[in-house]
């Protein structure tokens, strides 16, 4: 049995899908061509006009925008609205923003936001909703939430695929899902060209785990093919939905919010298994960030449905100098493998600092906390556990962000992962269903407060300094 991660203390048992590396030929079509070169960052790109007018004038221009560039943003402190919106059981759709309320409370919501001085959201537009056809779309909920973050200057962090795709599209197995993302990426850039910072689709290797390996999710699926399907997918997607945005907004930075797993073995036996798990847990990050699995993993990759032509589409597209790597941690992820091929929750033997530092090593990519809760009653703790945690990855040169408390209200029946929707509660926000502040709050409030002035980073991040 597998104690499920995700973002909740009340967590639920079921049993893992074995990892078997079929023999099969490989059956998903490759991209047709690679994309175009993603297009230079903004610093890059600033109008030779400005310096051209004569030499003195040339050499102001041209130091004030140094000083432009190389000024560090402040730290990005966030919170977010769930959004997951998943199909479970017998086709029924789950909405987390209509459960707890935001269709309802959203002007409620940024006010509260805005309250707490947290500058970052990070925000999923239903997907599910909002793009009706090939072409066709629903902007009119969203337009009014982006007026009003505007006026109250936070800075969304849009999700554009949170857990689920549209009824037409089906579900991660189908291959023309990476196409219509980008479609869609593109004309939500267009018509919000002042957004600037993206999760194109959120948990990547959790959507693919949850939906194509476990069978809980959208197309309900319990095999490794099926998971090597929606995380192919997912990631195409990923990386095209980022092109089309990059074509409007050229400094757009893109946030992938994922889930750090580490897997403990049980028994000496149990050791080569969770080696293996614990290479399976990059795969998505391994494809987006142009990063090469390591031998096993791309035999697994290509013995479940990946061509060679796909593997060899990834590992051309870099896109990482756009990128934030989110980890997101929580006390389910990590789990202890037993003999029996079952698995538990580990609780946070090795923590947030260990686990970070391991995705760190491996891709030396600007790190952000993007999700993380406790229930009420160990809120609190659990909280400057993190916060310690990431100032001392600080500290020890990890280039961390950002820190995000996921999310700003209680949640509804994450302690069955989704499965089961009987409106239970989950007392995970910074505030509860009501609106009214937990305790939490406060002291998240006291942290912004008091690192208000925490520079961004002590590293070289242009792209993100501009």
């Amino acid at each position: 049995m597998i104690q499920i991660r995700h973002d909740r203390d009340e967590a639920v048992t079921i049993g893992t899908p074995g990892v078997v590396a079929a023999s099969q030929s490989s059956t998903v079509s490759p991209v047709a061509s690679p994309p175009q070169a993603a297009p230079a960052p903004a610093e890059e790109m600033i109008g030779a006009a400005e310096v051209r007018k004569d030499a003195a004038a040339g050499v102001a221009v041209e130091m004030q925008r140094e000083r432009k560039i190389r000024k560090p943003r402040k730290f990005m402190f966030a919170t977010g609205i769930e959004c997951s919106y998943p199909i479970v059981g017998n086709g029924h759709r789950i909405d987390q923003m209509q459960s707890c309320g935001h269709y309802e409370m959203w002007e409620k919501d940024l006010e509260l936001v805005h309250q707490m001085g947290i500058g970052f959201l990070r925000y999923g537009p239903p997907y599910y909703k909002m793009h009706l056809a090939p072409g066709k779309y629903d902007w009119a909920f969203f337009d009014k939430v982006a007026a009003r973050m505007q006026e109250l200057g936070i800075e969304p962090v849009i999700d554009l695929v949170h857990f689920g795709v549209p009824d037409w599209i089906g579900n991660f197995q189908n291959g023309d899902f990476p196409k219509y993302l980008a479609e869609y990426a593109l004309a939500f850039a267009q018509r919000y060209p002042h957004i600037r910072y993206y999760t194109p689709v959120n948990e990547i290797y959790i959507t693919a785990q949850f939906s194509g390996a476990f069978g809980w999710w959208n197309e309900q699926q319990r095999s490794d093919r099926a998971f090597v399907t929606a995380l192919t997918n997912c990631c195409k997607a990923t990386l095209m939905a980022q092109q089309a945005i990059l074509s409007v907004r050229p400094d757009a930075i893109f946030i992938h919010s994922e889930s750090t797993e580490y897997v403990h073995p049980g028994s000496p036996m149990m050791v080569k298994t969770a080696r293996f798990l614990n290479e399976r847990r990059f795969l998505s990050l391994d494809l987006i960030y142009n990063h090469a699995p390591c031998v096993d993993m791309y035999r697994y990759l290509m013995s479940n449905g990946m061509s060679e032509a796909e593997h060899d589409w990834f590992m051309s597209v870099d896109m990482r100098r756009y990128s934030i790597m989110g980890t997101d941690y929580y006390v389910t992820n990590e789990h202890i493998i037993q003999p029996d091929g079952t698995s538990i929750g580990a609780g946070d033997v090795y923590g947030y600092y260990v686990i970070a530092k391991q995705y760190y090593d491996r891709y030396k990519m600007p790190v952000m906390h993007t999700e993380t809760n406790r229930i009420d009653a160990h809120s609190i703790e659990w909280l400057l556990k993190q916060w310690v945690n990431l100032l001392r990855l600080r500290e020890d040169g990890v280039p961390v962000i950002g820190f995000t408390w996921y999310a700003l209200t209680d949640q509804m029946d994450w302690d069955s992962a989704l499965t089961r929707p009987r409106g239970h509660v989950n007392t995970l926000g910074l505030y509860d269903l009501k609106r009214h502040p937990r305790a939490v709050a406060k002291e998240y409030k006291r942290i912004i407060e008091e690192y208000g002035d925490l520079p961004l980073s002590g590293s070289e991040l242009p792209i993100l300094t501009a």
